[in-house]
C-alpha cells in the first residue's frame, strides 16, 4: 500500500527521502516525509533533531479517524509522570512553539489516504488561512469506503472545489481514510513502516477528551 501512494510523487523525490523514526511506548512508526511539503517537511526534521517530540504523547485518539500528538504540555517522563509544571486542568491541544506554518496543500499527490501524516491546526474560526500548527501533527486511520458513501465524499468534496482524482478513488476504495480533510489540511508525509502500531493506538479506550486512558509516549524521535 504505502509504496503504491508514494509512487505517485516519485518523479519529484529525492534519491534518499527523508524519514523519521518514532520510538513509542506501543511500537515503532516510521515516517517518511514529502519533498512536495518543504515548510512542514524542514519545520518537523529540525524539531525531531532538537528533541522537542521526546516524552510527548499521542494525546488525542479517536477511533478510525486518526492519533494526534506533538503537544509539548503533554511531555512525560517515561513512567507516566508529568513534567509539566504547573499540572494541566484543561484537555491537551493547545501546546506549541509561537508559530504557524503556511500552508502546502498538494492535491492529488498527497491526500488523507489511511497512513497520511498531516499538519493539525486550529479551525476556521480562528484560522481562516488554515495555517498550520508548528507542532501538533496526526497519523491518518480513517474509515473503510465503499463506492456509494465515497461517490458523497468526493461531491461534498466538487463542491468546494476540489477534485477527486483517479488514483485517490482507488485508494480510498482500497485502504480507507479521511477524504473529507483534503484541501484544508497538510498532508506532508506518510507511514512507511508501523500501520498495525498507528492501528493499536486508535483502538484504545479513551476518556471523553479523546486521551488515551492509557499514555502513549513518543520515547524518542530519530531522524533516519
Amino acid at each position: 500500500m504505502l509504496m503504491l501512494v508514494w509512487s505517485f510523487v516519485g518523479a519529484c523525490a529525492k534519491t534518499k527521502p527523508n524519514r523519521v523514526r518514532l520510538e513509542t511506548t506501543a511500537g515503532v512508526i516510521r515516517i517518511e516525509l514529502s519533498d512536495e511539503t518543504p515548510l512542514h517537511r524542514d519545520n518537523f526534521l529540525r524539531l525531531c533533531s532538537e528533541g522537542y517530540y521526546d516524552g510527548t504523547l499521542f494525546h488525542r485518539v479517536i477511533r478510525d479517524f486518526m492519533i494526534q500528538g506533538g503537544d509539548p504540555d503533554s511531555r512525560v517522563h517515561t513512567d507516566g509522570d508529568s513534567i509539566v509544571s504547573p499540572p494541566r486542568t484543561k484537555p491537551l491541544g493547545d501546546g506549541g512553539p509561537a508559530y504557524t506554518i503556511e500552508p502546502e496543500f498538494c492535491l492529488p499527490w498527497l491526500y488523507h489516504v489511511r497512513g497520511a501524516v498531516a499538519a493539525a491546526r486550529e479551525g476556521d474560526d480562528v484560522n481562516p488561512e488554515m495555517r498550520s500548527s508548528g507542532s501538533q501533527f496526526y497519523i491518518v486511520y480513517g474509515r473503510s469506503w465503499g463506492e456509494g458513501a465515497l461517490g458523497k465524499q468526493r461531491a461534498a468534496l466538487a463542491e468546494q472545489g476540489i477534485e477527486m482524482s483517479y488514483d485517490m478513488w482507488n485508494d480510498y476504495l482500497q485502504y480507507g481514510g479521511t477524504p473529507h480533510l483534503d484541501g484544508t489540511y497538510t498532508v506532508f508525509g506518510h507511514v512507511i513502516d508501523g500501520m498495525k502500531v498507528v492501528k493499536a493506538i486508535q483502538a484504545m479506550p479513551t476518556d471523553k477528551d479523546d486521551r488515551p486512558l492509557q499514555d502513549v509516549i513518543i520515547k524518542k524521535a530519530i531522524l533516519e
